[in-house]
């Protein structure tokens, strides 16, 4: 009989693995808001200070670093172009890759020391991914024994951390990304959830996570107004979050058009919120008595009050919003009753999050796509060029450091203990006390 889901029993699992404290097991860390509770890590930063250590990783992928125990692991592709892609009229432009390979790469958290460097898959012709994005973009999930390697389409894989060996895959999920997959997979108690968001079609499914088996599939069934013909305006890249909402446990999942909320158990929709917009990505975050989501690509945050979520959200559900400043890649973060946030063109804001009130903005430099975490006090945004800015959570700008490092970020860092694990296009770092 499965085990059903409630946020107790989530929350007395991550007390017992020590998920709190000193791990970051998947997309946006241990409570998928981008918290930590580490209260010593490191400010400052470079090549040369700071350094445990620095691994270079082969291939492309933008999947942010997961950690537990003595391991850290990301995913990565190796791609092989075509010299001579062929021309195509209409949609995207012809594919230059001609094969891809999928990685899951796993390390020693102390020395930075490769463990594992695991050929998961292999794709022949593989549908086109716009060169700003990967086919490993979607975050793994780690926990103990067992890593959840997710590539979009192309493939799923459970792989035991132990040994290398691939426990179960599934390759049967179809759907056009259109520019690249972007989804990170979900784990919490027993099941595995995962978003298909194409330009086709668009669903959401969960898994048993010991056999890889289908629980249940729910087809989105959204609406779309007009757009291009090729569905670019359907596709979305948002990951799952499981959340307390009101008096019911609710997988919150974005997409184009609007944000739909299913039972975790069974599939069932319990509501939808319409906002517009395509390209959704950032993950719902629960706090102040209020749920806050983002309309993707059209540019704006709403606080909506979680006593009114069902069926068809009505409009008067809204307590406020903004689409000044809001990002589109970059998931926002609350840190008590301010809500922090780095626009994909580099302003930084500061908002009350209970009445959206501006309290600061400040232009830091160069994009941003990788989302912002919080420990000790500070928010860490990291952005294109390899700059990390610290800053003060607070309701007055104070820029704290200002740190730089090799190659630029597209990957959301991770913290877990006092050290920050930050991925760069070419390497990943451990930033701490060797």
């Amino acid at each position: 009989m499965r085990t059903r889901l409630s946020l107790a029993t989530l929350a007395l699992a991550f007390a017992s693995l020590s998920f709190a404290a000193d791990s970051w097991p998947g997309f946006r860390g241990p409570t998928a808001d981008g918290h930590s509770p580490s209260k010593n890590p490191p400010t400052k930063w470079s090549e040369k200070e700071n350094l445990a250590w620095k691994t270079e990783i082969h291939g492309k992928g933008w999947s942010s670093p997961v950690v537990l125990g003595d391991q850290v692991w990301v995913t990565t592709s190796d791609e092989v172009l075509d010299p001579a892609p062929p021309k195509k009229k209409g949609g995207p432009p012809a594919n230059p890759v001609k094969e891809v390979s999928l990685f899951a790469i796993g390390l020693d958290r102390k020395t930075g020391k490769v463990l594992h460097d695991l050929k998961l898959g292999r794709v022949l012709n593989p549908q086109y991914c716009h060169p700003f994005n990967t086919y490993a973009s979607g975050t793994p999930f780690l926990e103990e024994g067992r890593l959840y390697a997710h590539f979009g389409s192309l493939g799923t894989f459970c792989i035991d951390t132990h040994t290398g060996k691939t426990l179960w895959e599934r390759l049967d999920f179809k759907c056009d990304h259109f520019r690249g997959p972007g989804s990170s997979v979900a784990v919490y108690g027993d099941l595995v959830y995962l978003i298909f968001d194409g330009a086709d079609l668009q669903y959401v499914v969960a898994l048993d996570k010991k056999t890889g088996e289908t629980k249940w599939k729910a087809d989105r069934k959204i609406k779309y107004g007009p757009g291009p013909a090729d569905g670019d305006h359907k596709k979305a890249y948002a990951t799952p979050a499981l959340l307390k909402v009101g008096n019911q446990d609710s997988l919150v999942c974005p997409s184009a058009e609007c944000t739909i909320a299913y039972d975790p158990n069974s599939g069932a929709e319990q509501w939808r919120f319409a906002h517009g917009g395509m390209n959704g990505s950032l993950r719902p975050v629960l706090a102040n008595g209020l749920l806050y989501a983002t309309s993707g690509s059209s540019g704006k945050l709403f606080a909506l009050k979680p006593d009114m979520l069902k069926g068809e959200v009505p409009k008067d559900a809204v307590v406020w919003q903004a689409a000044k400043g809001v990002s589109v890649r970059p998931s926002p973060i609350v840190v008590g009753n301010l809500l922090f946030m780095a626009a994909d063109n580099g302003v930084a804001t500061c908002l009350d999050a209970t009445s959206g009130k501006l309290h600061w903005t400040e232009r830091l430099d160069g994009e941003f796509s990788a989302s912002p975490v919080y420990a000790n006090g500070n928010v860490y945004f990291c952005n294109q060029i390899g700059k990390t800015f610290v800053v003060k959570a607070a309701a007055s700008y104070e820029l704290l450091a200002e740190n730089r490092l090799d190659g630029g970020f597209m990957a959301s860092p991770a913290i877990a203990g006092d050290e920050l694990f930050l991925r760069t296009k070419t390497h990943l770092y451990a930033i701490g006390k060797k």
